[in-house]
Formats: structure tokens, C-alpha cells, sequence
């Protein structure tokens, strides 16, 4: 079992009872091999969590480059396929490493508002989810985390189907309008589901 696999199975057996974690739409994320990018909104820090420990595959998360020098911790996360990035400001080695995620037909999770929100209301996205979606030919999952975070009160966490992508890429989108296209997935996933 690898390091990814023995820390879901211990974070699950935690998670899973501790927020009632209802998984709805599983059908809709590809199990085959592929690239996927996943997108969720950000309403916790236990996004990463509760997203890691109900998608069928491995995910590949971006996360903010502080949480990598916290000691044992960063050592944790880096285990768990996670990859730093500099939030502000465009990361040219974050970018690379999230292509080649994708290009090796991996699955990259993003939080397109790219911090979380503090009212839980859906913010504006940013152009990194439009960015690697135009870049690569993955497959695009919106994906909805439903809270409030408090012990035994349910947490949903929805996916949605595959976003086409052959329509944008056709007419040349650029990478904002990318991204506004997939944040109003994700919202439509919340009004419907929570």
C-alpha cells in the first residue's frame, strides 16, 4: 500500500463518520486512466480532506507554498501527491507541474477561487482552472463541498458531470471565461444539492 493509500484509509475511518460525509455523483468522475482536472469550491481547510478521501482516484492537489515549511506536516502533504505554489503571483513551476499531472493522464485538484471563502459563498474564480483546462485535453469535474464543518452534521460533497470542453476550446476561449464556465458549474451543484 502506498503512503496515499495508508493516510485516506486512516483519515477516512476519522473523516468519514466524524462529518457524516455523503458522497453524491460518483458515477460522474472517471475511474479509467485519463487526466481530470477537479475543481471545488473552498469553503474549509479540510477541503483537501474531505475531497481526497471521497474521489475514486488519487488527486494531485496545488497547495499554498506555506503549508510546505510547516515541520512534518509539509513533509505529509508533499507524501500525499500534494505540490507547492506561490499564491499571488504566477507560479511558473506550479504551472509546469500541474501540465504534466494531467499530460501523465493524473488527476489535479484546484480550488479556482484559490483561498478559502469566508462567508461559504462561491467566490469569483481565478484563470489557473481555465489555464490547464485549455492546455491539456483532461477531462474537467466540477465538484461541490456542502458543509457546515461541525461534528455530526453532514458534509455533501457533490460531483458533477464532465464539463465540454470542445465547444471553448474550439472558439478559442480564453482562460478567464474558461474558468467563469466552470465556477457556474460548481454553483449550479450548490443550489441544487445543499
Amino acid at each position: 500500500m502506498t503512503f496515499y493509500g495508508f493516510a485516506r484509509a486512516v483519515v477516512s475511518a476519522i473523516f468519514k463518520p466524524l462529518y457524516r460525509v455523503q458522497v453524491i455523483g460518483l458515477e460522474n468522475f472517471p475511474k479509467e486512466e485519463g487526466g481530470i482536472l477537479l475543481c471545488s469550491n473552498h469553503i474549509h481547510n479540510f477541503d483537501p480532506i474531505i475531497v481526497g478521501i471521497t474521489a475514486p482516484r488519487p488527486i494531485y492537489f496545488m497547495a499554498k507554498e506555506e503549508v510546505f515549511r510547516v515541520p512534518l506536516l509539509g513533509e505529509i502533504v508533499r507524501k500525499c501527491n500534494a505540490f507547492p505554489v506561490k499564491r499571488g503571483m504566477s507560479d511558473r513551476e506550479a504551472l509546469r507541474k500541474g501540465l504534466s499531472v494531467l499530460k501523465e493522464g493524473h488527476v489535479l485538484g484546484l480550488f479556482p477561487e484559490g483561498t478559502r471563502s469566508k462567508t461559504g459563498e462561491l467566490g469569483k474564480g481565478l484563470a489557473g482552472a481555465g489555464f490547464f483546462a485549455l492546455r491539456t485535453d483532461a477531462l474537467v469535474v466540477p465538484c461541490a463541498v456542502i458543509g457546515p464543518y461541525r461534528s455530526f452534521h453532514k458534509i455533501k460533497v457533490v460531483f458533477g458531470k464532465p464539463i465540454d470542453m470542445g465547444k471553448v476550446r474550439k472558439e478559442k476561449a480564453s482562460a478567464e471565461q474558461v474558468t467563469e464556465l466552470i465556477m457556474s458549474e460548481i454553483h449550479k451543484l450548490i443550489k441544487e444539492y445543499r
